[in-house]
């Protein structure tokens, strides 16, 4: 078990400096916008969450690495302590990189030696807590992919992150048309079902009743999604939530995020640069606003959480490009499951506190590690967020 663990823990670590070798200092220092951080600092951040929550609390005098970096590197974990300004992450020049990878070092070397050393003492619970970490550092990488991507589209000559590469990232050709799946009215189980790893907010697992449903067999693509932008629909109040359409009218630019009109052609800015917009592959990087909008502009609507984890679940029905591709918008509101309890200590905050004002994404995403996909897996960004890997599968 300590070798798995072990094994698991460096496998991950090793992971996220590998998305961050192809940079450079300046590249990681940036960030460009209040809901995204650097490079560096998510860096930091994952191996703050180790320092903090399993080794100063399991070894005996532990030193911890800076004392600055609790108030640095905390996200959000108000019984820990006061934070550094979110938006202001991208001034953090110092600590440095060369410091930040002492700083990882530092606390894999005592990761390592807790794993190995501690094998009779380490309880049920630190071992849990432990994989938690390991999976919360896996979330960031997919989020270090993001917010580095919202960071490199602010530049004009629209870099390549990894030049001269092929995409590491899973490309999704659509090809097939769009049919309906019908799904029975019925009592469902829906939640995470066993004991294997799970976030908190998957369960506990429940009964709910869903009338019949239908799903569309495939996610809306670039070609669909351009028709209706080019039939007027950013200009049509009638398609949008009303929170949304104020913002919508004092847009220069009404088209989803990285898309970009160059001599009257549509390009896509891409992780490997300025790409033309290919209209069989699905539309991504839309908001909850457009999701809505679009569905609302063809006389359909988008599928409930529950509708679309029995769907996933479903063995005689397959719908494609339900998991590993892009998160998929749906229209219910990140709440929690009946029965939820937020733990005791710090790490309670982790989910139940963003339980308001956010809408639920399934399916994971190209950027998604694959030990997150799963059926249950409930991902939930606030409805004008679209620097995610986000798309859209209609229901009716």
């Amino acid at each position: 078990m300590n070798d798995e663990l072990k094994e698991l823990y460096l496998c991950v670590r090793k992971e996220s400096e590998s998305i961050s070798q192809p940079l450079s200092s300046e590249d990681m220092q940036i960030q460009s916008m209040a809901d995204a951080s650097p490079i560096k600092w998510h860096l930091a951040h994952t191996s703050w969450a180790f320092e903090t929550f399993i080794l100063k609390d399991q070894i005996k005098n532990y030193q911890a690495f800076d004392a600055n970096f609790e108030y640095f590197f905390n996200s959000y974990y108000n019984a820990i302590g006061e934070q550094f300004p979110r938006a202001q992450r991208g001034l953090l020049s110092r600590p440095n990189n060369q410091t930040i990878t002492k700083y990882r070092k530092h606390v894999d070397i005592a990761m390592c030696e807790l794993i190995e050393n501690y094998e009779n003492s380490i309880s049920k619970e630190t071992i849990k807590l432990i994989t938690l970490l390991i999976n919360h550092e896996q979330q960031h990488q997919e989020l270090m992919l993001t917010d580095l991507k919202h960071a490199l589209f602010q530049n004009p000559t629209y870099p390549e992150y990894k030049p001269n590469s092929r995409s590491s990232l899973r490309n999704l050709y659509i090809d097939q048309p769009l049919t309906w799946i019908e799904f029975e009215a019925g009592l469902y189980d829906v939640g995470h079902q066993d004991e294997s790893f799970h976030f908190d907010n998957e369960g506990p697992q429940h009964k709910y009743y869903l009338e019949s449903f239908k799903l569309a067999s495939r996610l809306v693509t670039n070609g669909e999604y351009l028709k209706f932008m080019e039939d007027g629909g950013y200009q049509d109040a009638k398609y949008w939530l009303s929170e949304a359409w104020g913002s919508i009218k004092d847009k220069k630019s009404m088209a989803p995020m990285y898309w970009i009109k160059k001599d009257n052609k549509w390009f896509q800015y891409t992780l490997f640069g300025l790409q033309p917009l290919d209209l069989n592959k699905p539309v991504q990087h839309i908001n909850y606003f457009e999701a809505n909008a679009y569905a609302t502009s063809v006389n359909k609507r988008l599928p409930t959480e529950q509708e679309w984890e029995v769907a996933a679940k479903n063995e005689q029905f397959k719908l494609n490009e339900m998991f590993n591709h892009l998160w998929q918008w749906t229209s219910s509101s990140y709440c929690a499951y009946p029965g939820f309890k937020i733990v005791n200590g710090a790490i309670g905050e982790y989910n139940g506190k963003f339980m308001v004002n956010q809408y639920v994404l399934r399916g994971g995403s190209k950027a998604t590690p694959q030990g997150h996909i799963r059926a249950s897996y409930r991902n939930f960004f606030y409805p004008n967020a679209s620097w995610q890997y986000t798309g859209l599968r209609l229901a009716e």
